[in-house]
């Protein structure tokens, strides 16, 4: 049979949900099944996926994807409104009561709308989708590349920025990423040279288990910019075989990266120390930072590279620094980051509560310290680097209080000598490092913990 005309709204095929607030509860329909469709269409579907389109009494999906179903799936077809997040309650109230089945691209549950519809299935209190998968493109890469699954890593660049791609690269490092579209490969390509990773071999796989599949092959250093670019299929995933040029700055996936690697004006925790504080902060996945004097961004944004789904807040009073934290995350991979430009505490105020905090600038600002102490929940760790004895005395003072470690950290450096090589020491560092304990009082109202009269010191410790 020849396919039903797809709709007339265009709409992008089942995006990338992407972080939005709550949902409004919203009565669900009587049922709603999620079925992954590839490239091959109706040919490649299972029965039971069949049996379940030709039920339906309405059809949710995208353009292409809705273009694929023959004439014997009767449903109402509705394309994807675009955003997408905001629309699905009211399409989903629209439609209550009857069978609304919603087309996937592979398996809805990777990167795909299933994950937004069982979101919002559980804020309306209705039970969760049925999803009926199909094999995703990862698994169609990995089968054509020879590359085991379980040793790739995926990276998407649908809905998120494609900065964040160069926080996994890594010399012989294999990638796969999840394309945008057909201007995505020539702009991984791009962000592959300004890493230095223009060795690195790309390629392009298209229509994934259709009729239509090709592939393309090249390096970054001399992959192709449009027009030439212009003939890549939407559809596509893009196989990155890392390789580093000789010349480019080695990157390591633990904490205490080069100071070579930051854009900054002196105000940077150095590399020793940083290794040091990261250790102290002991970041876990999914876990919330707040870096408080920001400085040039390298605590959270080492804290962010740990692991994908640990977030950061840089809270910076000087705006110039502000747009060079935000630089390099960007740099880093990590553009997730957000920087909060204000003098610390008030700039705290508004902020989501952290699993962690560190401070490395303003510790004698009035009332820093009691916020921080404030926002963290029990279990919640507090680490405060500084360099001046004002700060120091301020940190036994709570270090007496609430205990944790208080320790001094020295790095010195070989330095020639005269025809010789001798020792520089750099400033120590004086570091408190603490768990909130289950139950925590304030600090003693006759011993106040910051000094009225000492001045603020932002970027003590930088």
């Amino acid at each position: 049979m020849s396919p039903a005309p797809p709709p007339a709204v265009p709409a992008p095929d089942t995006p990338e949900p992407s972080p939005a607030a709550p949902a409004p509860r919203v009565p669900g329909p009587a049922r709603v099944t999620v079925v992954g469709i590839g490239a091959d269409g109706w040919d490649g579907l299972p029965a039971a996926s069949r049996e379940v389109l030709r039920g339906a009494g309405a059809l949710v999906g995208g353009v292409r994807q809705l273009a694929l179903l023959p004439a014997e799936c009767a449903g109402a077809r509705i394309a994807w409104p675009s955003p997408l997040r905001p629309a699905v309650p009211g399409l989903l109230a629209a439609h209550a009561g009857r069978e609304v089945c919603v087309l996937a691209s592979g398996d809805p549950m990777f990167y795909g709308i299933g994950r937004t519809l069982t979101e919002v299935l559980a804020e309306a209190g209705a039970a969760p989708p049925r999803v009926l998968p199909h094999p995703s493109s990862v698994s169609y890469a990995c089968a054509r590349l020879g590359w085991p699954v379980e040793d790739t890593e995926v990276v998407t660049v649908v809905g998120r920025p494609l900065a964040g791609l160069a926080a996994a690269l890594h010399d012989g490092r294999r990638l796969l990423v999840l394309s945008a579209g057909a201007e995505t490969p020539a702009q991984v390509a791009g962000l592959l040279r300004e890493r230095g990773f223009g060795p690195t071999r790309m390629r392009v796989l298209e229509q994934l288990g259709g009729p239509r599949e090709r592939q393309a092959e090249g390096t970054a250093a001399d992959w192709p910019a449009p027009p030439a670019a212009d003939g890549t299929d939407p559809l596509n995933v893009i196989a990155l075989d890392c390789a580093r040029a000789p010349e480019a700055l080695r990157l390591s996936a633990a904490p205490g990266l080069p100071d070579d690697a930051y854009e900054h004006d002196g105000q940077l925790t150095k590399r020793h120390v940083r290794a040091a504080t990261l250790a102290a902060l002991a970041p876990a996945p999914g876990e919330l930072l707040w870096d408080i004097g920001g400085g040039s961004g390298s605590i959270g944004i080492e804290w962010m590279r740990t692991h994908r789904t640990c977030r950061a807040v840089a809270v910076e009073r000087n705006a110039v620094r502000a747009g060079r934290i935000t630089r390099n995350a960007d740099t880093l991979g990590v553009p997730a980051l957000r920087v909060v430009t204000g003098p610390a505490p008030e700039a705290l105020a508004d902020l989501p509560a952290p699993h962690a905090v560190f401070i490395g600038g303003g510790l004698t600002a009035p009332g820093l310290l009691e916020a921080c102490w404030a926002a963290l929940p029990p279990g919640g760790r507090l680490v405060a680097n500084t360099v001046t004895l004002e700060s120091e005395a301020l940190l036994a003072d709570w270090y007496r209080r609430y205990g944790g470690d208080l320790v001094r950290l020295a790095v010195a450096h070989a330095v020639p000598v005269g025809g010789f090589t001798g020792w520089r020491q750099a400033m120590p560092v004086t570091q408190w490092s603490v768990t909130k304990p289950a139950a925590s009082e304030p600090p003693a109202p006759d011993a106040p913990a910051t000094p009225s009269t000492a001045p603020s010191a932002p970027g003590d410790a930088q």
